[in-house]
């Protein structure tokens, strides 16, 4: 794989985002709020300015305390997202991948010239993005798969900049550094990056689900099992995340020949992870196609 890694203890590109005056929010969920509160966090002696929108009312005013951000809804002003975009140079799409095209052809006219637009969204490539915006040629666009860890700044991004310049692409790059690390790679291997990264938190919390049940089968109560459970995960993680060693020196650490540890990793390892895996990414794959010829 061709790919460039940044991390977020790198902020050189972080002054990009001091050199604009205007950024815009189209979508404010979950993932899109934690990016906004880990830019806005990260920059607080920038001088730009956030316009954001929403569906509903209620939605904007749980967001109205944001600083430096005005919070727009569209069920108060029709075309709060034609607003909100109107001279903003960098614009984050934090809809559901079925609603981006129509977005981008709502916007589309009243996009900033040589603005640069980013995509959370799983499925919608760069191709489809570009023919939504039909004659407006100038936008760069850039398509990102961050992931929930993002929420406490431990994110992990995945960047695909197909089509957008050298510029666009670094202030993509620090954008998405405000909430974690940043791995820019090609557009053809941003699904498969959605399968580990972007999807990966939920299969640790599958199997820490999965750890606390078994805990419960054997006879623990139920907060023993999440104290068993939750906190062994988490503190492997934290483990993991403090050690200079890789996952497979730990694991070997742990794991003493002949003995208990050992005959538990033979179950797992009949169940072929590798096969196991490589379907995860396959199905991964096949949805986001799928996302893309229903948008299409």
């Amino acid at each position: 794989m061709n790919s460039q890694h940044t991390s977020n203890s790198n902020k050189k590109t972080s002054t990009l985002l001091h050199d604009i005056e205007h950024i815009s929010f189209l979508g404010v969920g979950s993932m899109a709020s934690a990016i906004l509160e880990g830019l806005l966090r990260n920059t607080a002696n920038a001088r730009f300015k956030v316009t954001a929108t929403t569906n509903s009312a209620r939605s904007a005013q749980r967001h109205s305390d944001l600083p430096r951000t005005e919070v727009l809804s569209v069920e108060q002003c029709a075309d709060a997202n034609k607003r909100a975009v109107t001279g903003a140079q960098l614009v984050v799409l934090g809809v559901k991948p079925w609603a981006i095209t129509d977005l981008l052809r709502e916007i589309a006219q009243d996009l900033a010239l040589g603005a640069t637009v980013v995509s959370v969204a799983a499925g919608i490539t760069t191709e489809l993005m570009r023919e939504a915006l039909g004659s407006r040629d100038d936008v760069q666009i850039l398509r990102a798969m961050p992931n929930t860890p993002a929420l406490i700044g431990r994110g992990v991004t995945g960047l695909a900049a197909a089509a957008a310049s050298e510029r666009a692409t670094a202030l993509g790059v620090a954008l998405f550094e405000c909430v974690g690390e940043v791995l820019v790679v090609p557009e053809r291997e941003i699904d498969a990056l959605s399968a580990i990264s972007g999807s990966g938190p939920a299969y640790l919390f599958w199997f820490a689900e999965q750890l606390t049940a078994a805990a419960e089968r054997a006879g623990f109560t139920a907060d023993q099992a999440r104290v068993l459970g939750e906190g062994t995960v988490t503190g492997a993680a934290a483990l993991l995340h403090s050690s200079d060693k890789s996952p497979a020196e730990l694991r070997r650490e742990v794991t003493s020949p002949g003995g208990t540890t050992e005959k538990a990793l033979e179950v797992f390892n009949a169940a072929s992870p590798e096969a196991i895996f490589d379907g995860v990414v396959r199905a991964v794959k096949n949805r986001a196609a799928e996302l893309a010829k229903k948008t299409n």
